[in-house]
Formats: structure tokens, C-alpha cells, sequence
């Protein structure tokens, strides 16, 4: 008892007076010495059992007190370990408490770094379950709050896991710059067809078409691909509409340069016309392929059709006019009936193509030019050599005329027109050899005869040959008759003393009403020309034909021909 603590002696003091005063009332009431000694052991008992019962609370305090402490030192462990700290600690020495007091600290500054650890990771974590929800097409994550794994929560998991996180940020910013660019590529191509923006990216996502901003634009695989398929479909149906118009804008010219169509009711499909050289890459003009614009040159190309068709066939026979001209215009010979008859048939039959007919007749034109052209140089002499022989023909009639010295009107232009005369008859030779050589020189080129008015040149030139032979033959012997007779006459006069009243020239007319003049008609000599002068030749011969010229008879020079062959 001397070793209690000196607090407990009021304690004991105060036990020691109640015994006293119980045992003064022990006394007053007369109890036995056992049934005191009975309640007093009971005392005892009942003071016993309370310390027992302190002890045993004691004990278990102290239970609780290693308790507290190892499972602290195994939670500072746990979280040295999971976050991968490589930092040591000592409880020190000292009592339980103390102990406890010295750990304490060190638990709650782990506790704090696992807490700021672990949000960073859910953070993070919440970001890459966003991010991977976006991409799958989810849009939101199925968990608000991600689970965490406490075990590893290592610096290097940290990063490994904003690695991560920063590969998905890139993959995210790649696929919205696709998105916006698919988007992009939808705008201007729908601009350029007249399609719907919104409607169109609506169908593909809402999110796509929202004017506001407020709803993130999707980026998932699927989002992509159909994004990706309307922009092939968009371009493939750009390119088809392109096509389209340029055949119909190639359709529009070739109508307007077969109906001469002015151009200024061409200026209303310019923006047709303009797109047929373009490539799909360099079309960039708003509305250019829109329906309405297709249907619109549609109606048009289809109105021009029907034109097309009723004047087709007056098309058709505007170049057949122009090709029988061109033939006209160098002597050619061209079946102008049996031609038209032909392409009536054609046109009416609707078997040929009518395009093609009048390329085909555009082709026969420039041929035909190119003819005429490989032509002009022999043709002017062709008819240099006409105008010779005109010439000739008036100048015989002209020597054949007694009175064509006599002082009448008109005189002295006849023997201007004579002098002019006798210098191209002159060289009516050269001009015929000069001719034979160019026309033999083209035949031998072409391999076909040079016709004039369906009559071969070279045959023509050597009829006219043939027939200068006979004519110069007739005048030399007219010329020997004319002697004989002035012979006859001299011999007569001398030998009778009478003069014979001498005959008509031969060859000279009788008929009071020819007129010699300019000849009117310039065809080339023919057979059927040649037979003509041959019965003349006979009328000559016979002396029944003499000619009479009217004294103010006359014939105008032709300056154009006397030009030419200055």
C-alpha cells in the first residue's frame, strides 16, 4: 500500500472512515461478528471485481494502441508502395503514444499525396474515357467517376497514362481537322450544286450541322467513314453533272453554228458554254452545277432539236447552193437535180444523221474550194483564150464589111477596136500553147481530164486548132481565086476592051439583115461548134451568102477583156 501513488491516499483515507462509520453502525444495530465478517469479505469481493475490470479495459487499450500503430505503419508501407516512394521512417522510441504521436504526421502527409495522386489520375483517366467514347461514337462516358486502381499509383503509371491521354488529344485534333475539312469540301460542293449544307451533314450527324456550337462535333469512326462517303458521293455526282452540261454546252455550239444563231441569244448560257474546256478541279463558280441549270439547258438543247429538225433540210440545200456555186463559179460539172433529189430522200428518210450529213457536205465544200482554187490560174487563161477567139470572130466580120472605112457613127471605135484585135489574134498561139502546157501539166497531176462546162479544155483547143487550119486554108485559097479573077478581068480588058463585072468575093453574105458585132454568146468550141462553121464554110464556097454592115453600125470595145490581156 506504501507504493500507491500519493494521490490515492484522500482515497484511502475516506475508505478507512466509512469503515469506521460503518462499523458505529455495525454497533448501534447489534450485528454479529460473522455477518460483519461476511459483508466485509463481500466488500472486498465487489472491490477486487472492479479492479479486475480496469485492468482487463487497460490491457485491451493497450491492444488497441499496438493495433493502431502497426496498422498505421502497414497503411504508410501500402502507400509508400503504391505511390513508389523510396522514402524510410522509424517510429522511435518511447511509449505507445508517443510512438503513435511521432507516425501520425508522417500517415497524414502519405495520405494527402495518395488523395492528390489519385485525382490526377481520375482526372486523366476521365479525359481518355471521354476521349475513347468520342472516337467509339458513344459521346459520353459510361462512368462520370472512372475507378481508379489505388495499388499503382507510380509517377511512371502517371505518365504512361498522360502519354496516353496525349496520343488520344492528337488522334482527336487529327480527326476534327478531317471532319472540318470533309465539312469544308461538303460546303463548297453542295454550294456548287445547289445542295442542302445543313440537310446534308444533318443525315450524316446532328452534330455536324449544329449552328450554335454548343454540341462537340463528332470524330467517330463511323462519323468519318460516312463523312467520307458523302464527299466521294458528292464528288462523283459533281463530276457526272459536269459532264453533263459540257455535252450539252458542246450540244448548244453545234446547234448555234448549224442554225447561225446570233450571239446574243447565246449570251444566256455562257456559264454553260464556258465549262466545256474546265476540268472538275478548276469549276469553282456558285450554283454552276445545279439541277435547275441542267434542266434549263436541257429545255433549251431540246427546243433547239425541234429547230434543228424543220430546218435541217433548208440547212442541207444551203450548202448544196453553196457547193453547186463554188462548181458554177470554175465551169465544173455538177448534177444539181439528181443531187437534190438524192438529199430530199436523205433528209426525209431520218436514217442519216443529219450532223453528219453536213460535215460530210462542209467536207465536199472545202474539197470543192480546193479545186477551184488548184483551178483559177488555167480557168483565167481559159478564158483570156474565149475572149481571144470572140475577138477573132469579130474581126473576120469586120474585114468582111465594105463600108467599115465610110465616116459613119461609131467609125473610128470600130478601127480602135480592130488595131486592139489584131494584136491579141495575134498571139493567139502562145496563148494556146501556154494553155495546153498548164492543162497537160494539172492533168498529169490530178489523173483526171480539166473540164470546162463538161467539156474537156485540151479537146476544145485542138478542135479550135483544127478549125483555124481550115479557115486560114479557105483564105488562102480565097486569096488565089480573088487573084485568078483579077487576072481574067485584065486579060479580057486587053484583049476585048470590056472589064467582066466582077462576082462577090466568095464567102461574102447577101443578107441585108445580119449584124456583125461583139459576139454575145462564149461557149467554147465543141463538136456540134465545129459542124457549124463547116456548113458556113459550105455557104462561103457556094456564093450565096454576102454580108451587109448598116453605116452607123457600132460594136463598143470590151475594156476588161483588152485589161487582161495588157
Amino acid at each position: 500500500m506504501t507504493n500507491m501513488p500519493p494521490n490515492l491516499s484522500p482515497t484511502r483515507t475516506t475508505c478507512a472512515s466509512l469503515l469506521h462509520e460503518l462499523q458505529i453502525i455495525w454497533d448501534e444495530i447489534g450485528e454479529g461478528d460473522s455477518e460483519r465478517d461476511r459483508m466485509l469479505l463481500q466488500l472486498e469481493q465487489e472491490c477486487l471485481d472492479i479492479y479486475r475490470k480496469k485492468v482487463e479495459r487497460t490491457r485491451k487499450y493497450k491492444a488497441e494502441l499496438h493495433q493502431s500503430l502497426a496498422e498505421a505503419e502497414a497503411e504508410i508501407a501500402k502507400i509508400i508502395s503504391a505511390l513508389g516512394e523510396h522514402t524510410s521512417f522509424s517510429r522511435g522510441r518511447g511509449t505507445l503514444k508517443e510512438q503513435i504521436s511521432a507516425i501520425k504526421p508522417i500517415l497524414e502527409e502519405l495520405r494527402s499525396k495518395k488523395q492528390e495522386r489519385i485525382k490526377q489520375f481520375s482526372e486523366t483517366q476521365s479525359q481518355v474515357v471521354q476521349i475513347c467514347a468520342e472516337i467509339a461514337g458513344s459521346g459520353q462516358s459510361n462512368s462520370s467517376d472512372p475507378q481508379v486502381n489505388e495499388c499503382d499509383l507510380t509517377v511512371r503509371q502517371l505518365e504512361e497514362l498522360k502519354s496516353h491521354l496525349h496520343e488520344l488529344q492528337t488522334e482527336k485534333i487529327f480527326r476534327l481537322q478531317n471532319v472540318n475539312s470533309h465539312i469544308n469540301t461538303v460546303h463548297e460542293l453542295s454550294a456548287l450544286m445547289s445542295i442542302d449544307f445543313s440537310k446534308t451533314l444533318n443525315e450524316v450527324h446532328p452534330s455536324l450541322s449544329d449552328p450554335s456550337g454548343s454540341q462537340l462535333k463528332s470524330i467517330s469512326n463511323d462519323t468519318l467513314a460516312r463523312l467520307t462517303g458523302v464527299v466521294h458521293s458528292l464528288k462523283q455526282e459533281k463530276q457526272q453533272r459536269l459532264q453533263k452540261l459540257q455535252g450539252l454546252g458542246s450540244t448548244l455550239i453545234e446547234l448555234w453554228n448549224l442554225m447561225d444563231t446570233p450571239v446574243d441569244k447565246q449570251k444566256g448560257f455562257e456559264h454553260v458554254t464556258s465549262l466545256i474546256s474546265s476540268s472538275p478541279n478548276e469549276v469553282s463558280s456558285q450554283g454552276c452545277l445545279a439541277l435547275d441549270v441542267i434542266e434549263q439547258t436541257e429545255v433549251e438543247v431540246e427546243r433547239l432539236n425541234a429547230l434543228k429538225a424543220r430546218k435541217m433540210k433548208e440547212l442541207v440545200f444551203k450548202r448544196q447552193n453553196e457547193l453547186e456555186e463554188i462548181y458554177r463559179g470554175v465551169h465544173m460539172d455538177v448534177d444539181s437535180d439528181a443531187a437534190r433529189e438524192i438529199l430530199g430522200s436523205l433528209v426525209d428518210s431520218g436514217n442519216v444523221d443529219l450532223s453528219d450529213l453536213l460535215s460530210s457536205m462542209d467536207d465536199q465544200i472545202a474539197k470543192a474550194k480546193e479545186q477551184a482554187l488548184s483551178r483559177k490560174d488555167i480557168l483565167d487563161k481559159v478564158e483570156k483564150w474565149r475572149y481571144a477567139i470572140e475577138e477573132e470572130k469579130w474581126l473576120e466580120e469586120y474585114e468582111r464589111d465594105e463600108n467599115r472605112y465610110s465616116a459613119g457613127r461609131g467609125a473610128h471605135k470600130n478601127l480602135k477596136r480592130a488595131e486592139k484585135a489584131r494584136n491579141l489574134v495575134s498571139k493567139i498561139s502562145s496563148i494556146c500553147e501556154n494553155l495546153t502546157a498548164k492543162v497537160n501539166a494539172w492533168e498529169m497531176e490530178k489523173g483526171i481530164p480539166f473540164l470546162y462546162d463538161k467539156v474537156p479544155v485540151l479537146q476544145s483547143l485542138e478542135e479550135y486548132s483544127v478549125l483555124r487550119q481550115e479557115k486560114e486554108e479557105e483564105k488562102r485559097k480565097f486569096r488565089e481565086q480573088k487573084r485568078l479573077q483579077e487576072q481574067f478581068a485584065a486579060e479580057q480588058e486587053a484583049r476585048f476592051g470590056w472589064k467582066p463585072t466582077p462576082r462577090k468575093p466568095l464567102g461574102q453574105s447577101t443578107s441585108a439583115n445580119t449584124m456583125v458585132g461583139t459576139p454575145t454568146g462564149r461557149r467554147l468550141a465543141t463538136p456540134s461548134g465545129r459542124h457549124g462553121i463547116s456548113a458556113a464554110k459550105e455557104r462561103r464556097e457556094s456564093g450565096r451568102v454576102t454580108n451587109m454592115i448598116p453605116i452607123n453600125y457600132v460594136a463598143l470595145p470590151k475594156d476588161d477583156a483588152i485589161s487582161r490581156d495588157s
